[in-house]
């Protein structure tokens, strides 16, 4: 299996390339790396600054379309990867746990996606997908749809529940992303000790 790391966002809530803002002397990007770094013997970051992730020993492909979104960044991992599966993360999240991914793994085969869902709330950011769906999501983005939702409205999906989630992560700071300055302040500064 192959992880996947999307990196291509504009970061406009942060205002400043959020991969690399330093989280505890190291940046951000780093702390997503070592626990994929772990567990799969190839990583694509998925970026359109290439030469920034030259120093990091991982394959780096552009967005196949020019279509800025989140089914593009899994489009363009997914057609670049070797394997049939795949595990597919934003570069915001830091607080990665290397069990419950290999867990997620384990419960992949036979489904489009493994999806960890908390209530109403999917996190398919932090999920594995099956290279098999690559034409269902060029179709998606052909229309315009970038919407993930929509997408594994249409797939044979394995959710992980709550219970799952708790039993490797009970806090579940592995979904903890983030997105504007005030959220990496708080992590830079109070929750980056915690880091694995």
């Amino acid at each position: 299996m192959t992880g996947i790391v999307l990196a291509g966002g504009e970061s406009k809530r942060m205002g400043s390339d959020k991969a690399f803002l330093p989280i505890g002397g190291s940046p951000l990007i780093e702390h997503v790396l070592s626990p994929l770094k772990r567990l799969f013997r190839e990583i694509i970051v998925v970026t359109n600054a290439p030469e920034q992730y030259a120093a990091y020993g991982v394959s780096v492909v552009r967005d196949a379309f020019n279509k800025r979104g989140p089914l593009t960044g899994i489009y363009s991992g997914l057609l670049h990867s070797n394997d049939e599966y795949n595990f597919v993360v934003a570069c915001d999240m830091p607080f990665l746990n290397a069990q419950l991914i290999a867990y997620m793994i384990s419960l992949a085969e036979g489904y489009d996606a493994v999806v960890p869902t908390i209530g109403e709330f999917m996190e398919p950011l932090h999920a594995v997908y099956y290279k098999g769906i690559v034409p269902v999501i060029e179709a998606r983005i052909k229309q315009n749809d970038q919407r993930i939702r929509n997408m594994l409205a249409t797939l044979r999906i394995r959710y992980v529940l709550k219970e799952e989630i708790d039993r490797f992560d009970p806090e579940r700071k592995s979904f903890k992303n983030l997105n504007t300055r005030q959220e990496y302040e708080e992590t830079a500064f109070t929750d980056w000790e915690c880091l694995s």
